[in-house]
């Protein structure tokens, strides 16, 4: 039996309890009607702890949200202020294993926090703007409450499966979180030029957030049959998907159907995938799973990373001492990619960091995460060139990689080659 409640009647307090842990869906999909009075009443609740995600609202801000402990699978968006703050757990998992390791119990959950869109007569409610891991932690959650907003759009894929049981609902008509497309520089444009060119007509295409990623989108304007099955859906991707530059209508999987897991856009989007079967939300089973994406012919995953070492080991998690990204969907992709007939896997990244003062190409990662193997390596991509792995020895890898770092880092990086420092 599934309760209604007014927003200004829920008593939070009354419903979680002290210690326990709150699930929330993420991005564009947080159900800020309910974090909010989750935030205002946490000292009512008493002590308690919550999983996020990616996260672009302002909900969570550290001066904010004493008394919560926060943990999560990565510093994206606003998670990272928490993550400098010293404030978030950082659970370091590929985001396929999510939804398992909620199912089996590895990670916690009492309370779940839900975004949904109203279906029509007879139609189910919809997931709406994310079909990401908190619907896996319902199922295993104490305690769901829905957030069920007019506002948000009703998307394929993302039905409310029958088997989840939603406690209470709570009815609201607001703006969803927006991430707007990313201001797109000289360097992003030379990055995503590169990229382009090695990209094919008619491949499936993954791609994340971010400058870097939208000017790659941005550059595939003059592609046709391109397919997109990904983490996430922007702006930048509508535009394709508007112009015709993407079909799908080569996708050996899918075929005609943009497969996501999340929407991480505007209103412009939200209003494109409202009810629109050629867009279709997938759990991360589909959108991510390494199963589906080695059938997908001409797979081309495109992630950026914070630095990547001369034996092409990837870091795409900190940055200095702060913890500004994740292992999320990289490593997912990148495999499925390797696996996929005729696939390729692309890292792009600016070449220095802190206004050229920093190389993003180094020597080694000295202690830092490796979120991507160097047995994964595939291509690399700067502003200066594009360096290809798969196969190469660790000396050849090495001069590949030197040549394609900013110019006035070549010169150390060669010294530290040569001493051996990327050496086994």
């Amino acid at each position: 039996m599934t309760t209604v409640i007014r927003l200004e009647d829920l008593d939070l307090a009354g419903l979680v309890r002290p210690g326990e842990t709150v699930v929330v869906s993420q991005a564009t999909a947080e159900p800020t009607s309910l974090t909010e009075a989750l935030v205002r009443q946490r000292h009512a609740i008493g002590s308690l702890r919550v999983f996020l995600g990616a996260v672009f609202s302002d909900t969570f801000a550290p001066e904010a949200t004493d008394g919560i402990a926060f943990s999560g699978y990565g510093g994206i968006g606003a998670t990272g202020r928490l993550a400098r703050a010293g404030r978030l757990d950082v659970v370091p998992a590929q985001y396929s294993r999510l939804p398992a390791m909620f199912a089996d119990g590895s990670l916690p959950v009492d309370v779940a926090l839900l975004q949904l869109a109203p279906g029509r007569a007879g139609e189910p409610h919809s997931l709406g703007l994310g079909h990401d891991y908190a619907s896996a932690a319902a199922r295993r959650a104490r305690l769901v409450i829905a957030e069920v907003n007019d506002r948000v759009p009703w998307t394929h894929g993302a039905e409310l499966p029958a088997d989840l049981r939603v406690d209470i609902v709570v009815e609201v008509s607001r703006p969803p979180v927006e991430l707007a497309a990313s201001r797109i520089g000289e360097v992003e444009q030379r990055i995503a030029r590169r990229v382009a060119g090695l990209v094919p007509e008619g491949a499936t295409i993954e791609i994340g957030i971010g400058a870097v990623p939208d000017a790659i989108l941005s550059a595939l304007a003059g592609h046709r049959d391109l397919g997109i099955h990904s983490g996430i859906i922007g702006d930048r991707a509508a535009d394709l998907i508007e112009s015709g530059a993407v079909s799908n209508a080569r996708k050996t999987r899918d075929a005609g159907v943009s497969v996501a897991g999340s929407l991480f856009g505007t209103a412009r989007l939200n209003a494109l995938a409202d009810r629109n079967p050629s867009i279709r939300l997938c759990p991360p089973s589909v959108s991510h799973g390494i199963g589906v994406l080695a059938r997908i012919t001409g797979f081309v995953a495109i992630n950026s990373a914070v630095e990547v070492d001369l034996t092409g080991q990837v870091n795409g998690e900190v940055a200095g001492d702060s913890y500004v990204g994740a292992v999320g969907g990289q490593v997912d992709f990148v495999r499925g990619a390797l696996a996929a007939p005729g696939g390729r896997s692309i890292i792009a990244l600016p070449s220095t960091a802190r206004q050229g003062r920093v190389s993003r190409i180094v020597a080694s990662l000295e202690g830092r995460p490796v979120t991507s193997l160097r047995s994964d390596a595939d291509l690399v991509v700067t502003e200066w060139g594009v360096a290809e792995l798969r196969g190469r020895s660790l000396a050849e890898r090495a001069r590949r990689m030197i040549a394609i770092a900013a110019p006035e880092f070549r010169e150390a990086l060669e010294r530290a080659a040569v001493a051996g420092v990327s050496r086994p």
